[in-house]
């Protein structure tokens, strides 16, 4: 039987996750610096708040900080951490490197979320098993999404919209990471080591290839400050806590409610309208997310 405090990290830790992933493609779309600069400033500013983070819980305890007493378990965690940040700044790079190229935020949120199609694909290389009722929700959430998201009879591939569906699989590969990972090791610092490998990955990429300055640095702090505390700091390492010991193709699912959020953010903030067939993408989406939360017996055949 699921307890109340396993119900609340499965449920309740990847929707408020996607509800701050949704309101950031805002703060994304008005960058003004290179996608490399922008996710290494985005992700230094989530280390930092990180390893404040893990100095409270340890109760200000410096010598384990980003490590654990045993050898091996420090070894294990380093590892997951940097295949964690491997993918997720190379995802990151693509999604804003398709935004800065002119993918409208909408389109970007319905394209990144394709990721929902790809976790439990993988999973099937990864020999793990995902269920009738998994695959019933993972179709009418990429429904909901695509009636969302995309205007009708206006769907077209541009070399922007290509990186972005990049993006989407490399998340697919970080969604995967945490699972296997998640469970071995502390999940805030196995978050705050997957954004120190960002950085440094960005980072040196941005040193070779754009232009990186404290003034670009400086017009776009209010967007790398929210990306890097509420979309990096607290919404991934509430993906990494919900990820623990849960089905990830069911949590992807969740997470891909950002594209809703996105959407009603937009209209409560910017006043934008929404269209009817936004409405019925949203209830779409909103049955997916409901259905995840049905027995599984409901889609099992019944002895004879």
């Amino acid at each position: 039987m699921i307890n109340k405090t396993d119900k609340f990290k499965s449920v309740f830790l990847p929707l408020l996750a996607a509800l701050i992933w949704g309101t950031a493609f805002v703060a994304q779309k008005v960058s003004t610096i290179g996608a490399l600069f922008f996710n290494a400033s985005r992700s230094i500013v989530a280390v930092a708040f990180l390893l404040v983070l893990i100095l409270v819980l340890n109760k200000g305890d410096f010598r384990h900080l980003l490590s654990e007493p045993d050898k091996k378990a420090t070894a294990t965690l380093w590892l997951g951490g940097f295949l964690c940040g491997l993918s997720m700044g190379v995802a990151t790079f693509f999604q804003q490197q398709g935004m800065n190229m002119g993918t409208e935020a909408g389109k970007a949120g319905f394209l990144t979320a394709l990721y929902i199609m790809l976790v439990p694909v993988l999973g099937v290389f990864l020999k793990k098993k995902t269920g009738l009722k998994v695959w019933i929700c993972v179709v009418l959430a990429v429904i909901g999404l695509y009636f969302l998201s995309i205007p009708k009879g206006s769907f077209t591939i541009r070399i922007s919209d290509l990186l972005i569906i990049c993006c989407g699989f490399f998340f697919a590969v970080q969604i995967q990471c945490i699972d296997y990972f998640s469970v071995k090791c502390d999940c805030v610092k196995l978050s705050c080591i997957q954004f120190i490998t960002s950085f440094a990955l960005s980072f040196i990429a941005a040193l070779i290839f754009e232009d990186v300055s404290l003034a670009g640095f400086g017009e776009n702090l209010y967007s790398i400050l929210y990306l890097g505390i509420f979309s990096s700091g607290i919404a991934y390492t509430l993906q990494m806590v919900a990820q623990k010991g849960n089905n990830p193709a069911v949590v992807s699912v969740l997470m891909s409610m950002e594209s809703v959020f996105s959407v009603l953010a937009g209209a409560l903030f910017l006043h934008e309208v929404l269209s009817i067939r936004e409405y019925e993408g949203c209830l779409i989406m909103l049955a997916a997310v409901l259905l995840t939360q049905a027995p599984d017996n409901m889609f099992q055949k019944g002895k004879a």
